[in-house]
């Protein structure tokens, strides 16, 4: 088991909001990151997730044979895949199962699940290819995405992250400039998160976690100056997000995705305040509080353990909405719903940390 450590640490702070922000209305919305920010933990949750993609790929002194690399990563990203589509069935199921109950039948069109119902046949054929998604159920999609692609994120580092750094950065530009997606099938759309703006922060996430070259290794060398820099635009966007200022199509220029606050598309203001948010708050885990021990390692738990606990913590979102509907909200029943989400989080880290520790799956994997 790892030792409590910052990318764990923001990792689990990242679970902890997005489960909060997935229940809209929730007393405690209020609070979180996104009401003094531009930018949101999905920002912070794929950075990371780039950021220990570099744990995997290994020191580039110490590199792992290239093949078993891509069966590593390919191996992640099918366990990955499997997750959004158990999390996915059990959502339906559990929005149909409040249907029934409830004697409600508008709900059943809850986040994009109206057409699993609706049109059956074609919709699981879609579920399947990714290509619908519920709403709030729609990360893992693109993580998926991100990972399948990642030995070849993995190899052009080899041969220079610049390389890798500039590659996708032109990719993220164009994206921007011509508004391209990945489209959604049967209902006709666009992906939530596109692949092919959001692989950025997750090319960036990696290559920050390189110390010996490219740009990680730049941004240390200028950490002091970086964080000065940042620290003004940190401040505009918690004003905009204070003042819930973003601006108009009708009010920019073209092409308009580089002026927008688009999260989708992952537009620049979005992507500068967070990483001057990353430069600012960065290191500063290292300086916590000893009296702040018992929240650290909580939180690292859930870190150390992101995809089972983001799986929970999706259906458990679900279900904290379907009880607010039907209970109401106020800040009592909020708290309750706060205290069980936490509570369930924790345990499936823990119950993960248990399997791990097993005598049972240590004689395994000897």
């Amino acid at each position: 088991m790892r030792r409590p450590n910052e990318v764990d640490f923001w990792r689990g702070f990242a679970l902890v909001t997005i489960f909060i922000n997935h229940v809209p209305g929730l007393f405690y919305e209020r609070f979180t990151s996104r009401n003094v920010s531009i930018s949101d933990s999905a920002e912070l949750f794929v950075f990371l997730a780039g950021w220990s993609l570099r744990y995997v790929v290994g020191p580039d002194s110490a590199k792992v044979p290239a093949t078993s690399l891509v069966f590593r990563l390919l191996g992640r990203a099918a366990q990955i895949y499997t997750a959004q589509i158990l999390i996915t069935m059990i959502a339906l199921a559990v929005i149909a199962g409040a249907a029934i109950w409830l004697e409600q039948p508008f709900l059943l069109d809850w986040h994009n699940a109206g057409p699993v119902f609706q049109d059956a046949a074609e919709t699981h054929v879609g579920l399947v290819l990714l290509s619908h998604q519920l709403g709030y159920f729609n990360i893992l999609p693109l993580y998926v995405v991100l990972m399948a692609v990642a030995p070849a994120f993995a190899i052009l580092d080899r041969i220079s992250p610049w390389l890798l750094f500039g590659l996708s950065g032109i990719l993220w530009a164009t994206t921007l400039a011509l508004g391209f997606n990945l489209p959604t099938w049967p209902v006709e759309g666009r992906w939530f998160f596109d692949p092919f703006a959001w692989q950025f922060i997750f090319v960036l996430g990696f290559l920050m976690a390189r110390t010996d070259a490219g740009p990680g290794a730049l941004a240390r060398r200028w950490r002091a100056v970086l964080r000065i820099a940042a620290a003004p635009v940190v401040v505009a966007g918690a004003i905009a997000a204070w003042l819930v200022w973003s601006p108009t199509p009708a009010s920019v220029p073209s092409p308009k995705l580089f002026f927008m606050f688009d999260k989708t598309y992952l537009s620049p203001a979005r992507l500068i305040q967070f990483l001057s948010v990353a430069a600012v708050f960065g290191g500063l885990w290292a300086r916590l509080p000893d009296w702040f021990a018992p929240v650290n390692a909580y939180l690292s738990m859930l870190g150390r353990h992101s995809l089972n606990v983001f799986c929970v913590a999706s259906v458990l979102s679900l279900a904290a909405q379907i009880g607010r509907y039907v209970y109401g909200g106020g800040i009592a029943a909020d708290t309750v719903v706060l205290w069980i989400g936490l509570a369930v989080m924790g345990y499936s880290a823990w119950i993960s940390e248990w399997r791990e520790r097993s005598p049972a799956r240590s004689s395994s994997r000897a």
